[in-house]
């Protein structure tokens, strides 16, 4: 049952959503002195492929759903009419498209359900994977399978994520940074919902000691969130202080590469989503011969997505585009060609 206290801290979230949207697209909150490490490996170029790039096979499934593309739009916002508009956007390009979408946190609308259409975006992408968002500290306040239940089916979601971000609500004077036997209640939730449920970071990056611990207790999936994207520890102290109080810590994290590729030695058949930091089609290439599933992208389709749902979708082809070049250079026709490359490091 949601508290009092979440009731009447809905409006402060609904504000701190805005300034969260104003922070990304306002100031430089990416990583400056940490890479993704997806630069360290290289692709291997053929001058005869044997391919058509027209030909190229990007499909592939995640959670059991069909894809045209191993993309997720990554977990950005909800909670206000701009934020409405924002996801709107984006399901009507993942419709379009044939990508999933990642919903941002529902924690405000469990609180304030008056909120709930600006994350209720299915009569616009009836065909997509849809996954829900809620904060795994929130767990330790209360929440529990109810709550999970009504995030998904308050907008007919087909699974949902669980955010981790102990570093994000360390940095704030009143996060929650319990984070105290978690993953025992993760397994009470998983076991009490028909859904997957996913394990995600925000942007520091998730190992393979932790997707062990949560593939453990049932988890379907985790979303790396690796270090080198956007820095959510300077996000969040734009929001809260207007300037970055503790630059080291907002440096700190896993890049995404180490995160995937640790992952994948750990858990060989483990579906794992990666991000943080993928900014190219190439990338997402070097991304899926490491081991990912699929990549997932959020904050380079937010400026896109205050404009309308025709830019998300140009931009979202542009990147699809290079993934789909990025395989026919390699001479592989589809998904499971390219997972079966091995990576090098640059040519120097």
């Amino acid at each position: 049952m949601t508290s009092r206290a979440d009731r009447d801290a809905g409006g402060d979230i609904r504000s701190r959503k805005l300034r969260h949207i104003e922070a990304c697209l306002r100031h430089d909150v990416d990583y400056t002195t940490r890479t993704t490490g997806l630069e360290r490996y290289d692709l291997p170029y053929s001058a005869l492929p044997e391919t058509d790039l027209a030909s190229v096979d990007l499909s592939t499934r995640f959670l059991g759903r069909p894809l045209r593309a191993p993309l997720l739009i990554g977990a950005m916002t909800g909670g206000a009419e701009l934020a409405a508009r924002i996801n709107r956007n984006l399901a009507t390009a993942a419709q379009q498209l044939g990508v999933g979408l990642m919903l941002g946190s529902q924690r405000i609308m469990l609180a304030r359900p008056e909120v709930t259409s600006s994350f209720a975006v299915r009569d616009l992408a009836p065909d997509a994977l849809l996954i829900g968002n809620l904060g795994a500290a929130q767990l330790n306040k209360g929440y529990g399978a109810a709550e999970v239940l009504r995030a998904v089916r308050d907008v007919e979601a087909d699974a949902l994520a669980f955010h981790t971000n102990p570093l994000q609500e360390a940095v704030q004077e009143d996060g929650d940074t319990d984070f105290r036997g978690l993953v025992g209640r993760l397994g009470e939730v998983i076991e009490a919902v028909p859904f997957p449920i996913l394990v995600k970071e925000v942007g520091h990056g998730l190992g393979a000691g932790v997707a062990t611990r949560v593939a453990e207790v049932g988890a379907a999936a985790v979303d790396v969130a690796g270090a080198g994207g956007t820095s959510w520890a300077k996000v969040e102290q734009y929001v809260r202080y207007g300037a970055v109080r503790h630059p080291e810590l907002a440096e700190w994290g896993l890049p995404t590469a180490q995160a995937l590729t640790e992952i994948r030695r750990a858990l060989p058949g483990f579906p794992v989503i990666a991000s943080g930091g993928i900014r190219t089609g190439t990338e997402a290439a070097k991304a899926l011969a490491l081991g990912a599933d699929v990549v997932a992208v959020a904050r380079p389709l937010l400026r896109p997505a205050t404009e309308s749902a025709d830019a998300v979708r140009a931009w979202i082809e542009n990147f699809l585009w290079e993934l789909r070049v990025a395989l026919h250079c390699t001479g592989c026709g589809d998904l499971p060609a390219l997972r079966a490359l091995s990576l090098a490091p640059p040519a120097r």
